[in-house]
């Protein structure tokens, strides 16, 4: 066993469907004990590529290593599902037994029957679990996938909307047990549409777009820093006033600015309220003074969108 591989390593992947490309040339990867986001608009490739990883779908090309395993290996395939975990959106589940006993034998699988159990009860399923799967609500279908993917104590698991039509209550509740589970160092990969569940849980952020990683990095990395952003008065072109304020703002190192969008940013190595007092004291001096002045942070979100874009693609579903 590889243990100073990663959890998961893609490397040049590609998929292709009839006469089109859904992955071309992916590369992503994932470190043992951390969560990794992947991201991306719907049709960007992101689910196939997970599930060429899942061992699901068979890659055209590049590489896909699990656990320091090459996925694509037959040989490997009865080791990997003894050592990964999955997590499917639709949930994979049979739904005429009873949830508990499915759990059960998922658990009996990895000779662990004893923790069924305790992990119904952890998840809010102990009321349901004599209830027929094709009974339960949508998110207590997802709560029993998610146990089904870790009763096996999984070195790795992959998440594809763990939370997806959750209550805040439950949400709550599946993210604690996702950072107990990473703290233990489990390995995870997770596909979401929340930022705020990024935000919470990801230490590692990849974003996909049109087959292929167009960033990755820290969540605060990929953010970017704090800045300032100002609406020009009424009769002044943001060009106008980005000179303006340049000149005014030039005794101050490192302060940039420059027109942005329709606007003005000003950037720099620290900002602060200080900062914000610098920005209008010079908008006043050169007759600006009416301009609307904000410091922005950056979320998650904006790098997203900025990355992927904002119109709505034919392909999103």
């Amino acid at each position: 066993m590889l243990t100073d591989s990663p959890a998961l390593l893609v490397d040049g992947l590609r998929k292709r469907y009839g006469d089109r490309d859904v992955v071309s040339g992916l590369s992503l990867r994932a470190a043992r004990g951390e969560l990794t986001a992947v991201l991306g608009p719907n049709g960007a490739g992101k689910t196939t590529t997970i599930e060429c990883c899942e061992g699901l779908r068979r890659p055209d090309g590049g590489r896909v290593e699990v656990l320091g395993l090459d996925r694509t290996r037959p040989e490997n395939a009865a080791e990997l599902r003894h050592r990964v975990g999955v997590m499917l959106q639709e949930g994979g589940l049979p739904m005429a037994p009873h949830a508990g006993a499915v759990l059960r034998h998922v658990a009996s699988l990895h000779d662990r029957p004893e923790a069924a159990g305790p992990l119904l009860e952890r998840l809010g399923l102990t009321t349901v679990a004599r209830t027929r799967v094709r009974h339960l609500s949508g998110g207590q279908r997802q709560r029993l996938a998610l146990a089904c993917a870790i009763v096996g104590e999984p070195e790795l698991v992959f998440l594809d909307e763990p939370t997806a039509g959750l209550d805040p209550q439950a949400r709550l509740a599946v993210w604690d047990l996702v950072r107990e589970l990473r703290a233990a160092g489990t390995s995870m990969v997770l596909t979401t549409h929340l930022m705020s569940e990024v935000e919470e849980l990801a230490d590692h952020v990849v974003v996909v777009d049109r087959g292929a990683s167009v960033a990755a990095g820290r969540p605060a990395e990929l953010r970017g820093a704090p800045h300032v952003r100002i609406a020009p008065p009424p009769g002044t072109s943001a060009a106008t006033l980005a000179a303006d304020l340049a000149a005014a703002l030039a005794q101050h190192a490192g302060l940039d600015t420059c027109a942005e969008a329709g606007g003005v940013v000003v950037r720099g190595t620290r900002m602060d309220a200080a900062v914000l007092a610098v920005v209008a004291r010079a908008l006043a001096d050169t007759g600006h003074g009416a301009a609307e002045v904000a410091l922005t942070r950056p979320t998650l979100e904006d790098a997203f969108l900025s990355l992927t874009g904002r119109e709505l693609r034919a392909d999103a579903a």
